[in-house]
Formats: structure tokens, sequence, C-alpha cells
């Protein structure tokens, strides 16, 4: 019996250690799988990252918001400067026109015109000649809150400066430095001078030398294209018998040139033409002025609504320019009662005689 029992229990010794070296072995085979099931998991990772994150910067890149193309001919809180220039031919060729967001041409006395470039954010060593003020260029002052220059003023302008609480600046008290006569001209044809000193002279005034006011005009960056208006290749407006504005379009500029009593208008400084992109036109009553000078100076009935034209890029369409104070912002609608978009560049207004007999062909 006990050697039978001996051998059996060898027997289930044997067993036993099988089964402990299978165990063994199984173990160690699942430890292997899960190490490299842990490192091909662990290298799959590694090489989605990057492209994950790849994914999250383009995603990041297509996001960020598109910035907004912005105005470039009126921007900025520089406060306007609108400044009175001498359009007598003694006084051509002038100087700085071309620098002037806007520029507002109005007949005066003797069948002449006046000019009044308004300047915004440009420094300009030399502007001019610079002549005295007429009452009714304030309006276009007062609505584009420009500070108002000028060299000498009839007595209706300086009532009406003393009334309306202009900001202006009177050359004459400032004569010398900030104000001088150039010899290339004849007096009183011949006083310029620079955004410099009429800044310095705002600033010792009190004037405020910025502004938050917005552009009188509607001024967009998409071309605008008046693709229902009529052709304008030359625009010519008869503001006197003396005094005849011609504006010349040129397609590949896109632009037009300005010539005055036949002559090509350029600047005294740069010799460069004097050009515009857009042009509008006011029909607008004028009459002479009683106010016993006998120099036959003028006055403008422009508080109400007129007629005129938009004109850019080759076309022109009839408008309605509507002022309803002094001090208001005039507005330019088409004949649809729509605001008019106007191209983003200088704009040249004139503000002709209801009588002028203006040719647009």
């Amino acid at each position: 019996m006990g050697k039978r029992f001996k051998q059996k229990e060898g027997k289930n010794g044997d067993k036993k250690k099988k089964i402990i070296i299978i165990s063994v072995i199984v173990a160690i085979v699942l430890i292997l799988v899960a190490i490299l099931a842990f490192k091909i998991i662990n290298d799959k990772n590694n090489v989605q990252q990057p492209i994950i994150s790849n994914i999250n910067t383009e995603q990041n890149e297509t996001e960020e918001p598109v910035e907004e193309e912005k105005v470039e001919i009126y921007q900025g809180n520089e406060r306007p400067i609108a400044i009175m220039i001498d359009n007598h031919k003694g006084a051509w060729p002038q100087i700085g026109l071309n620098k002037a967001y806007m520029v507002y041409e109005i007949i005066v006395e003797g069948g002449e015109t006046r000019l009044m470039p308004i300047f915004k954010g440009v420094d300009l060593s030399e502007i001019g000649p610079v002549r005295s003020s007429r009452h009714y260029f304030l309006d276009y002052a007062l609505e584009n809150d420009a500070i108002y220059v000028h060299y000498g003023w009839s007595p209706q302008a300086q009532s009406d400066i003393a009334t309306y609480s202009v900001n202006n600046i009177n050359g004459m008290v400032y004569s010398g430095s900030q104000f001088w006569r150039t010899s290339s001209k004849a007096s009183p044809h011949n006083v310029l001078t620079s955004t410099s000193s009429i800044l310095s002279i705002a600033k010792d005034k009190g004037y405020s030398t910025t502004s938050s006011e917005e552009s009188v005009l509607n001024y967009v960056t998409e071309e605008v294209n008046l693709e229902d208006g009529q052709d304008a290749n030359t625009v010519t407006i008869p503001y006197s018998e003396l005094h005849t504005v011609q504006y010349k379009y040129d397609e590949d500029t896109k632009r037009y040139t300005r010539y005055a009593r036949g002559t090509l208008q350029t600047d005294g400084s740069t010799k460069e033409n004097i050009d515009t992109k857009n042009i509008i036109i006011e029909f607008v009553q004028n009459s002479s002025l009683n106010d016993g000078s006998n120099k036959g100076r003028q006055t403008l009935s422009n508080i109400g609504t007129f007629d005129g034209y938009y004109i850019t890029n080759g076309k022109a369409i009839k408008i309605k320019c509507t002022k309803s104070t002094r001090r208001a912002k005039t507005v330019y609608r088409d004949l649809s009662g729509n605001i008019i978009d106007v191209n983003d560049g200088n704009t040249w207004v004139n503000i002709c005689p209801l009588n002028a007999n203006v040719v647009i062909e």
C-alpha cells in the first residue's frame, strides 16, 4: 500500500508542476501581449497627435475673422481743415488741392469762383493761395466739422462766423511765419500757409484738433459703377461768362482731369494734374447781396432740396441734394430716394448757378 501511494503522489506532483509551468507561461504571454498592445496603442497615439494638432491649427486659422476693408479717403480722428483758396487766374497754379478729400467750388462776385478744399490727416508744407471768406462757404465747413481758415473776410462772413461760433483762423492776424506771401505771384493772390501752422494756431486758440464726426458722403470700398447712368466722358460746367470748368475722363486711371477756362489745372508744387475720382454737381440759386458795398458779392439760397448729378467712372446719374440747416450735412440721394454710395476717392463738389448750362457727354 505504501509503495502505491508514493507512486500516486509522485504523479500528482508532476501534474501540479506542469500546471504551474503552464500558468507561468500563460501569464508571461499575457504580459507580453499586454505590453505589445500598450506599445502599439502608444505609437498610434504619437503618430496621430501631430495630425490632430494640424487639424486644430487649420480650424483656428479658418475661424479667424477677416479684417474688414476700410475707406482710405476718410479715416482717423484728425479734425478736418477747410481753407478758402483763391481761384482767380492770377492765383494759378494752386498748391495742395489733390490732397483734399473734398473740394467745394462756388460762385463769388465778378463771375469768379472760389475754392474750399477740406483736408484730413495730411501734412502739407504749402497750401494756397489763401483768400478771404464768403459767408455761404461756412455752411460746408460746418457740415464737415472743419476748422475754417481764411485770409480776411466779407462783412457778412465776419458777422456769421461770430453768430455761429465757427472755429476759424483769420490768416491776416498771423501774417509772417505762419501765413506768408510768395514772390512767385502778385498780391493779393500769393498768400500761403501750412497744415502745421494751422494746427499750431488752432491749439493756441483752444480749438479741438480731433473729431468723431462721420463723413458727409457715404464712401464705400466696393467699386461703384453707375451701370444705368448716362455716359460722362466730358463734363462742362459754365459758372459764368468768365469762368467755365471742364472735366475729362481717363479710362485707364478711372479719374477725371480738371480744366478751367480751357487751361489744364496743375499743382504749383508737385506739377501733377489736378484730378478727381468723383464729381458732384448741385444747382443752387445765387444772387447779389445787398450789403451796400456795390462790389457784387453773392449770397446762396442753399437750404432745401436741389437737383444735381453724381459722376464717377465715366457715368452720371441724376440726384437730389438736401440741406436742412446751415450746420446740417447735405444728404445726396438718387431719384429712388436712396443715399448714394460714393467711390473711395477725392470729390469735387461743384455748386453752380441754377441756370448753368451743364453739358455731360
